[in-house]
């Protein structure tokens, strides 16, 4: 049975794992890019924004990107206060200009002592879990962080799944010839991923008894995750495609 289920969860991944997925998912910000930094900045923005409709997550991930006028790097190290005023009108769901504000601070803040993103992870800890609370710590130790702005960084010290964050590690770090996720990150393997899991994930993984726990939480990543090592303990996370292409698009 596991065995079966394994073939058949391949064959979804091959079939979701394709250029033409790239059009229509989130992950078409940071493919507008070529330079190392501006695809980490696109793809940090667009998952953030990644919750809801996914052509209004991708509008208005593009719209920002415009803002940035299409060079994110070059606009968060060097923007002019003037530069800032532009970005007053952004907003994106509950996402508004006081929390752009802070992000782009912390980005610029980021970048003046390093030369990736990757750095504000990996310097927390050796697995996914003490990278994503060291990177919330660290997000928000600058100076006057709005109160308002904390919800955007989700954490696993709050039992969150951080679902966001954790897709945003796919992207950097999972490394195939297929084109969609970008294999930008050497410092983390794939193998110490986490799924990305939400309401769509956790339906199919129940459907398929690889997920017992019922709240969709941290620990119900790391338990899906366990799972999906089953079948491949060097990607486990390839699967995403498998289950979020069950769930979305072929409504299981």
């Amino acid at each position: 049975m596991q065995h079966a289920l394994k073939i058949f969860l391949d064959t979804k991944v091959e079939q979701y794992n394709q250029p033409n997925f790239i059009v229509k998912d989130p992950i078409s910000i940071p493919h507008l890019f070529t330079k190392k930094q501006d695809i980490e900045i696109a793809a940090f923005f667009a998952s953030i924004f990644a919750w809801g409709n996914r052509t209004i997550i991708i509008n208005k991930s593009k719209a920002l990107m415009q803002l940035f006028e299409m060079q994110p790097y070059q606009f968060i190290t060097q923007h002019s206060p003037k530069d800032l005023k532009k970005l007053l009108q952004f907003k994106h769901r509950t996402f508004n200009a006081t929390d752009l504000l802070y992000f782009i601070e912390f980005l610029k803040h980021h970048y003046s002592k390093h030369k990736s993103l990757e750095t504000a992870f990996t310097q927390h800890g050796n697995t996914v879990e003490e990278m994503l609370t060291g990177f919330h710590n660290y997000f928000f130790s600058l100076n006057d962080v709005p109160a308002r702005t904390k919800k955007h960084i989700a954490t696993p010290q709050k039992k969150s799944n951080a679902k966001r964050l954790n897709m945003f590690l796919r992207w950097m770090v999972r490394n195939d010839d297929k084109g969609v996720d970008f294999g930008l990150w050497k410092s983390i393997s794939p193998s110490q991923l986490i799924i990305p899991i939400d309401v769509h994930v956790a339906r199919v993984s129940k459907y398929f008894n690889l997920l017992q726990r019922q709240q969709i939480d941290w620990q119900a990543a790391v338990e899906l995750t366990n799972t999906l090592k089953t079948f491949d303990a060097l990607d486990p996370v390839k699967y995403d495609f498998a289950l979020f292409g069950l769930g979305v698009m072929e409504k299981y």
